[in-house]
């Protein structure tokens, strides 16, 4: 990590067509938005409610195609039960173009709390559901992509999205996976604060392309690269939920354009920036009606 200032960032140029896609899980999410976390006994009421399905690979899945406004693919796994059904028929009108790997085991829920401050604290129940490369989904397509963002696969899944000319992951993935694929990410994009993202140099074999490591407020860092700095803000965020998948999903599309580390950077702080400002996951993501 370099110990020199941020560098300033450039105004982000328009995308070009693109074809993305999306390797990952879905959660069926329970927002709870309160004035603070409850401390231990504690009996609070609740200021607002929200659910819909969500999780990382949603949430960039969404992103891509706000950016784009164009269908993108998302590959996951859902449990057969009701909250899986309803979260196929919400993604698919949220106007993703859904493959689904369909599983005996029920479909993951989360609890998130957001505190006043826009803070939020998530506790997931169930298994994390993930497509595997011997799941039938045309596993093919991805070849044919211009990038492709992995959130919950397997190994054998891992060497088919690297078919595309761009791919990248997060660390959630978790390292042995990613270790075993034994394939070059163009891009590994976690968060410098939470420990279920930690990387350090030497993890993988061969090493991501590029590392991006995300600081809240603090805009973060990229290996090789250096520092680099958040949009300002003026008022404080509603809601920090899917912030950084927004952002990881910013960055993957700027590599996808062909753009270098700073307007690829430039695309994606605004992205994280934007998720801040609406409720639960979609609300504000950034997209053509949101003017760069």
């Amino acid at each position: 990590m370099s110990a020199a200032a941020p560098a300033e960032l450039p105004h982000p140029p328009p995308l070009p067509p693109l074809r993305l896609a999306v390797v990952g899980h879905v959660e069926w999410v329970s927002f709870v938005m309160v004035e603070r976390l409850p401390s231990a006994g504690q009996i609070q009421h609740a200021l607002e409610t929200l659910e819909q399905p969500a999780g990382g690979g949603a949430v960039v899945a969404a992103q891509f195609s706000r950016l784009t406004n164009q269908p993108v693919a998302f590959y996951t796994a859902l449990g057969r039960d009701a909250l899986g059904e309803r979260a196929a028929a919400e993604l698919r009108a949220m106007g993703l173009e859904l493959h689904v790997a369909w599983r005996e085991s029920p479909t993951r829920r989360a609890i998130t709390f957001v505190e006043a401050s826009g803070e939020r604290t998530i506790t997931v129940i169930g298994e994390r559901l993930a497509p595997v490369a011997s799941d039938p989904l045309p596993w093919a397509e991805l070849a044919g992509c211009d990038g492709v963002f992995v959130t919950a696969a397997d190994e054998a899944a891992l060497r088919l999205a690297r078919r595309a000319r761009v791919l990248a992951a997060t660390p959630r993935v978790r390292l042995p996976v990613l270790q075993a694929a034994a394939v070059e990410l163009d891009a590994l994009i976690g968060s410098a604060r939470d420990p279920g993202e930690s990387y350090q140099d030497g993890d993988l074999c061969p090493a991501p392309r590029i590392y991006v490591a995300t600081e809240a407020e603090q805009g973060g860092f990229t290996v090789p690269g250096g520092r680099f700095r958040a949009i300002e803000r003026r008022h404080p965020p509603v809601d920090a939920y899917g912030a950084g998948d927004c952002f990881a999903a910013g960055f993957t599309a700027g590599l996808a354009a062909g753009w270098e580390r700073p307007e690829a950077l430039a695309l994606a702080v605004r992205c994280g920036a934007a998720a801040l400002d609406g409720r639960g996951a979609y609300a504000s993501q950034w997209g053509e009606s949101r003017p760069l």
